[in-house]
């Protein structure tokens, strides 16, 4: 493989964020802010500069890579540039395995680098090598496989964390690149607080509304509105009666599903699930249903759209979003924890047929003892609830 040489000189810390997961006097809002802008910015298509221990590295969006953002990117940029992406996709492009040698852990690598003719860096080009729903791609040399730089990982993460596809321009900046940004008008991020931002945002969550709300199925209802220190996406808590005066109430876990909960979309069994859910809490006269901002296992959804486009030809769920470049299941349900720990209940009755939904609450310090959740197939989700039970483990039936 060729060598990526960084820039190694050091860059100075930038105001609003912190090396690591806190900030100076014990705050650990600033790199949380920080972060939440970058992938503000990155969603509209607007370089990053991502600082390491010792060197920073330029990034850019592939998926809305636009001319403006690719001269802006040149701009601070030197040395070789490269197409940063999940090995799954690489994979696809280089129409072969990726031979990277797998973490100790046995997962394979977070980001491989591929390095591209000049021909392909346009914006067309660099939309259709991150999206496996365009027109398909040309074929990627097999030598185009490159050392991957100093917090690709990081890069990759700060992608998701803007809903977009994790396929991301990177390049070593060049010297002063920091000092150059505000009159630039761009940002910079420290890799350490991208990487801790998933787990330290769930641990900001505060109430900010609550409000009761009569419900079809259980007219006894309240509805409490959660909100992080990003003011990003927030998340409910629907509370049928007072679970919390109950030992052990009836809890769902329930990701948000456009188009299953609002539009009936036969594809899932989430509309069910989620109906069923409030009326077993109303019959039982109390529990709690988490109604999680974590569409598509955490893709979000016009990444799931993208998902079903693949799963019509022919993928099931599970490979359609590594196809897309994302984990098969991407949500973290610390944030669940959170919300259950200041709704004082430490012990419950889960509904759901996900055993790693009860396990990632019993690694939080909840008693959580599993509820089937089970809905039959309808003749159009048949496949995915296979796919549920044979390839994610969930007990159904």
């Amino acid at each position: 493989m060729d060598n990526f040489s960084l820039n190694g000189t050091a860059v100075p810390q930038v105001a609003g964020d912190a090396t690591g997961s806190g900030g100076a006097g014990g705050s650990s809002e600033l790199p949380v802010r920080a972060v939440h802008r970058a992938a503000t910015e990155l969603r509209r298509g607007t370089p990053v500069l991502l600082m390491t221990s010792a060197s920073s590295l330029v990034l850019l969006p592939a998926e809305v890579a636009s001319a403006r953002g690719l001269n802006e990117f040149t701009a601070l940029a030197q040395g070789r540039r490269v197409l940063l992406l999940a090995p799954t996709r690489a994979a696809a492009l280089l129409r072969r395995p990726i031979p990277t040698a797998r973490r100790a852990d046995g997962a394979e690598p977070a980001a491989v680098a591929l390095r591209l003719p000049n021909g392909l860096w346009n914006p067309p080009a660099l939309q259709g090598l991150a999206d496996p729903t365009l027109p398909q791609a040309p074929p990627i040399d097999p030598d185009a496989l490159v050392e991957v730089p100093s917090g690709a990982s990081a890069a990759l993460t700060l992608a998701k964390l803007a809903r977009l596809l994790p396929a991301m321009i990177a390049a070593p900046a060049v010297a002063g690149a920091a000092e150059r940004l505000p009159r630039l008008g761009l940002l910079a991020v420290n890799a350490a607080s991208v990487s801790s931002y998933p787990g330290e945002i769930a641990t900001t969550l505060t109430r900010v509304a609550e409000a009761r709300v009569p419900l079809e199925d259980a007219p006894d209802s309240r509805i409490v509105a959660y909100r992080a220190a990003d003011a990003g996406l927030e998340h409910l808590a629907i509370l049928v009666g007072d679970p919390e005066k109950r030992p052990a109430p009836l809890v769902r876990l329930h990701s948000e599903c456009f188009t299953g909960d609002l539009l009936g979309s036969l594809r899932c069994d989430c509309g069910p699930q989620l109906r069923g859910a409030i009326r077993r809490m109303a019959e039982e006269g109390a529990g709690v249903l988490l109604y999680l901002a974590q569409e598509g296992r955490g893709i979000g959804l016009v990444n799931k759209l993208r998902a079903y486009a693949l799963q019509e030809r022919g993928l099931d769920t599970l490979d359609a979003n590594r196809a897309l470049g994302w984990g098969a299941d991407e949500r973290d349900f610390l944030v669940a924890a959170t919300m259950l720990e200041d709704l004082g209940m430490r012990e419950l009755r889960l509904l759901t047929n996900n055993p790693d939904k009860v396990a990632a609450l019993a690694a939080c310090g909840l008693t959580v003892k599993r509820q089937s959740h089970f809905f039959a197939a309808n003749g159009v989700n048949d496949g995915y609830l296979a796919t549920k039970a044979r390839r994610f483990g969930h007990l159904l039936g």
